[in-house]
């Protein structure tokens, strides 16, 4: 049994592992802990899995990292207060988990859907030293997190996942290419690919992604 700082799921890595990973997954706005769970079984046995869930509470079930709201431009406002102390939380959770289960920092994942990526993402730039890679499903940047990233020298040795949909409905493609543009300008080592699909996991997209976690825990 865990003991951290948010409400969480977990399946072990295979005992026999020597060296296991960890991932730690997020879910979307509206969702909770269960969601990115039920993936548990595809994801590869050297990892340890860790599904948490968003602080705020939306309604009964359905919880939030941060709330947002939408200009009628299209453009998002976000309330940075909350946004900062999830990622404040996410991060304790995941330094807590490495100690309680002898895991360094070099062999964690974090990753999520949507907003749960967009949280992935702000922790890699902000504190690249918590992990190794992230796993970015259909999401965006935060300019509100620039004044907190880290050099891009501090991302060295990391790598990332970052799929979308080409049809998103939620998340604009564009949104995507200013991911890739955004890790490509820096020692990030990149995986961008686009699936024909909306807002939702396309089955190719997870099979590679859970590939490329297979890869990076093989080195």
């Amino acid at each position: 049994m865990l003991n951290l700082p948010l409400t969480h799921l977990y399946r072990a890595a295979d005992p026999s592992e020597p060296q296991p990973w960890l991932l730690v997954l997020m879910h979307g706005v509206g969702s909770n802990e269960q969601d990115l769970f039920g993936l548990a079984d595809l994801v590869p046995r050297s990892f340890h899995v860790l599904s948490l869930r968003a602080p705020y509470a939306m309604a009964a079930q359905m919880y939030a990292w941060f709330q947002f709201g939408v200009n009628p431009d299209g453009s998002r406002i976000i309330d940075v207060a909350q946004e900062r102390a999830s990622r404040a939380l996410v991060e304790q959770t995941c330094r807590e988990a490495c100690v309680q289960l002898d895991v360094p920092a070099e062999r964690v994942v974090v990753g999520g859907f949507s907003q749960g990526g967009i949280m992935s993402l702000s922790v890699l730039l902000t504190q690249p030293a918590l992990l190794k890679a992230v796993l970015v499903w259909h999401s965006r940047l935060l300019p509100e997190i620039a004044g907190e990233e880290a050099p891009a020298a501090a991302l060295a040795g990391h790598q990332a996942w970052v799929s979308h949909g080409s049809a998103d409905n939620v998340i604009p493609l564009q949104q995507a290419h200013a991911i890739r543009a955004r890790l490509q300008a820096t020692p990030v080592d990149l995986v961008y690919r686009e699936y024909p699909c909306q807002h939702n996991l396309h089955p190719e997209e997870l099979r590679d992604s859970m590939q490329w976690l297979h890869s990076l825990a093989k080195g």
